[in-house]
């Protein structure tokens, strides 16, 4: 096995609008939970979170009460998904490998459980949902990538990072409760379809953006003589 000597935890860049009080937060929590809860319960309360708001949507095809149970399992995936890593750095127990490689492939899976379940929901068309979730893996190979090359692991993109994506999704959900649709110049457009169509939009600016400006810096950095 290779040892873990040599490994460098990459720089965290996360400058979303909650995130100064978001860690506050987080570290508050840390240094008052049970001995007992580590790293990997909240990481697995995290991915089962989101697999369960999955299915919320999915029951929300056959009762709007679907659209309310999302939100808490959602309040749950943000205590487990933000939590962990603080947790580790709170305790000094770090695991940087196993922790960023076990906390990342779940939470892509978890985003393919959330975005299939919104696709059965009836509140967003299959083909919205598709193409968001295609961008959002996308932009996610990217910042992998980046992190591994260039060292700095972004969190978060235009004051935008997870935190910010589930209180939108809750905000969302409260208004598809009142009315699923959305009228624009005339005609009706499921409001999911409307709010994931532009999220797909951005995610592809932000892949757009990230991808050029990684590409220049690592060219700069080693161009041959």
């Amino acid at each position: 096995m290779t040892p873990t000597t040599g490994f460098k935890t990459a720089d965290r860049a996360h400058t979303s609008f909650l995130a100064a009080a978001e860690k506050r937060t987080l570290i508050w929590i840390a240094t008052r939970l049970p001995a007992r809860v580590n790293s990997d319960h909240l990481t697995a309360l995290g991915f089962v979170s989101l697999i369960l708001a999955g299915a919320s949507y999915w029951y929300a095809r056959y009762s709007a009460w679907g659209l309310l149970l999302v939100i808490p399992f959602l309040a749950l995936n943000w205590f487990g998904d933000s939590l962990d890593g603080t947790l580790a750095r709170v305790r000094n127990r770090q695991r940087p490998r196993y922790g960023f490689y076990v906390d990342h492939i779940l939470d892509a899976l978890g985003m393919s459980f959330l975005i299939a379940g919104m696709a059965l929901s009836g509140y967003m068309s299959p083909l919205v949902a598709g193409g968001f979730l295609i961008f959002y893996l996308l932009l996610s190979i990217e910042i992998y990538l980046a992190t591994y090359t260039i060292g700095t692991f972004h969190l978060s993109y235009w004051r935008f990072g997870p935190t910010e994506l589930r209180i939108l999704l809750v905000i969302g959900n409260l208004f598809a409760l009142k009315t699923p649709y959305a009228i624009i110049m005339g005609r009706d457009f499921l409001l999911f379809d409307v709010g994931f169509a532009v999220g797909t939009v951005a995610l592809a600016a932000i892949l757009v953006q990230a991808t050029v400006k990684h590409i220049i810096m690592l060219y700069r950095e080693e161009t041959l003589p």
